[in-house]
């Protein structure tokens, strides 16, 4: 292979995408029988087997499986294109893909198993803590040593965005789960009571903003514009959106502990940093839709535009109501209800997982070096998710709202209306078998895409070869 064709390492893209579609498939699934659980209890097979189990092994897969995944694939093909530099250590960025799915291997075994610490995508035990820090080092290292002997001099916003979750995730992450080890499979965590709540759900919040959020936006302000072949709308608007974005969002964790021991003036806090992330999440979105008005013909046939449209719009909803039930109002009659699933589901599969579809979409023809096996089956993709997306959320929306007013109403005495916590959930019973039903549709849209995905890499006569690089070069001139 001669040098101009080894520019670039894409065989670490590589990794990571099939690494996305493996996970993808196992986390989907388990989501989807868990919520059948929630409509069929029966599903429940015990001990193993069982929705306290399962759910923490659906949350790690899809967020540290496959999004992450997609996220680290994303993420080297994009800071070598936009630095105009190999990798800075290929035997670095192997190292990270072997010991990342030996991370996600070890949680699938240890959660099932009832080897947790109990703490919201903290789940995993001290040893695999200490195995993701090791990775998640090695790639930090690899990715600034790729920006330190960078060929192009100035850094697109693409890149920063990228930087800030690289930066946030490690400090979140380290501080979230410092523990006390009592044994190889159990430890106790430093913090207590109001404490251990206030540090939990200031990484919990911020996991969302700096592994399902700003990735992504990186992710947009990249492969948005190359798709449809022109600029961004507004660079200084990204800008304005990136320092405002992460500066709020860094706060925003105290309005998940609403009505708490947490001090009163915490709780405000938290509130008032989440009712501000309104303007720079929706200057993002902003930018994103007047990006998409420059390719309005294209959008009626190209199946990877409608999955980048579809997410911005899922971005804007979610970020329009996830300050909304930070409001101590909403909050109460919201929290702790179906409607808090919907909210993070309208996040997960609207805006992180059609971005990722996108991008996916977007990559595999490309670092294959060769064409899309079907668009049309991209496109029944398309639609089947967005049916899917649709009836969960809307399904869970009401089924929310109903079980709050269910558990906060009153009868003439001034005693419980509904009691029996029994009555409340048979009422939930079709909201929450539409909710399955929807995931089930979304899964039947990941199961096509992979099919195609499949056919496509064949068509390619590379295989999981290295492969000729002249177009990625090309695309980094344009």
């Amino acid at each position: 292979m001669s040098s101009f064709e080894q520019k670039y390492n894409d065989g670490i893209v590589k990794g990571f995408l099939i690494s996305a579609l493996v996970w993808g498939i196992a986390s989907m699934l388990v989501g989807v029988w868990i919520a059948f659980q929630m409509v069929y209890p029966e599903l429940n097979i015990g001990p193993y087997f069982t929705f306290g189990r399962l759910r923490p092994l659906h949350t790690n897969a899809a967020i540290f499986g496959f999004a992450l995944s997609i996220i680290f694939a994303t993420g080297y093909h994009t800071v070598q294109r936009l630095c105009r530099v190999r990798i800075w250590s290929d035997k670095l960025a192997n190292l990270h893909l072997a010991l990342y799915n030996l991370s996600i291997i070890l949680a699938a075994i240890t959660l099932p198993l009832g080897l947790s610490q109990s703490k919201e995508y903290a789940e995993l035990e001290w040893p695999l803590d200490l195995l993701i820090v090791i990775w998640f080092v090695i790639f930090i290292v690899n990715y600034f040593g790729t920006i330190f002997t960078r060929e192009e001099k100035q850094l697109y916003v693409a890149i920063w965005f990228y930087i800030a979750s690289w930066v946030t995730i490690p400090i979140l992450f380290i501080v979230n789960n410092l523990s006390i080890p009592v044994s190889w499979i159990k430890s106790y965590s430093v913090y207590a009571g109001v404490y251990d709540a206030n540090i939990q759900w200031w990484y919990g919040h911020n996991a969302v903003a700096f592994v399902l959020t700003t990735p992504f936006l990186g992710l947009m302000y990249y492969y948005l514009p190359k798709h449809i072949k022109q600029p961004i709308y507004s660079h200084r608007l990204s800008i304005i959106h990136f320092w405002s974005l992460i500066f709020i969002y860094i706060w925003a964790g105290p309005h998940h502990l609403l009505y708490s021991p947490l001090p009163d003036w915490l709780q405000t806090t938290g509130m008032v940093f989440s009712i501000m992330l309104w303007m720079p999440s929706w200057g993002g979105m902003l930018n994103g839709f007047l990006t998409l008005t420059q390719a309005k013909e294209k959008i009626k046939t190209d199946a990877t535009l409608k999955m980048i449209l579809v997410g911005i719009t899922f971005y804007g909803m979610s970020t329009f109501e996830g300050p909304l039930l930070s409001i101590r109002s909403v909050s109460g009659l919201g929290h702790n209800t179906d409607w808090i699933i919907g909210h993070v589901h309208g996040g997960t599969l609207g805006w992180v997982g059609m971005m990722s579809f996108a991008a996916i979409y977007y990559l595999v023809p490309r670092i294959w070096n060769t064409n899309l096996y079907s668009e049309k089956l991209a496109n029944f993709h398309f639609w089947v998710a967005t049916l899917g997306i649709l009836l969960y959320i809307v399904s869970m929306w009401v089924s929310g709202i109903t079980e709050g007013s269910m558990w906060r109403a009153i009868d003439s005495t001034g005693a419980l209306k509904y009691p029996n916590w029994v009555q409340i959930t048979e009422t939930l019973k079709p909201y929450r078998l539409f909710r399955g039903i929807g995931g089930g549709l979304y899964f039947i849209g990941l199961l096509t895409m992979i099919y195609n995905v499949i056919r496509t890499i064949r068509t390619s006569g590379n295989g999981f070869k290295e492969i000729d690089l002249r177009v990625g070069l090309k695309e980094a001139k344009a």
